[in-house]
């Protein structure tokens, strides 16, 4: 008899991290701390915002990676396509946290 309620069980949780993981880089990714119109005396909030940023990238870097443990077990249904969409949505989110970071070197 085998078990692959564990399985399904790795890929519900890695899918759902997935999507955790997705919102938490699109609101740090559309905060922007490069303010064009910055009002007067509110150039203070600038260092609170690129550290937000910085642990947005941070935490999107760590929780794409336990999504991707989770979401590709040693014995997987094989789906190419779902597969390799997976794998370029990890890769993207983990890219572009990488260049904010770089990018975030800048502002400090």
């Amino acid at each position: 008899m085998r078990n692959r309620g564990i399985g399904r069980g790795r890929m519900f949780v890695g899918g759902f991290l997935l999507l955790g993981t997705v919102i938490a880089w699109a609101t740090g990714f559309l905060t922007d701390p490069h303010a064009i119109n910055e009002a007067d005396g509110s150039g203070y909030v600038r260092s609170a915002v690129i550290t937000y940023v910085r642990n947005v990238a941070l935490v999107t870097i760590f929780l794409s990676a336990v999504s991707a443990w989770l979401l590709f077990p040693a014995r997987r249904p094989y789906a190419p396509k779902r597969d390799l969409a997976i794998i370029a949505l990890i890769l993207l989110l983990i890219g572009s946290s990488l260049w904010q970071l770089y990018w975030l070197r800048s502002m400090v």
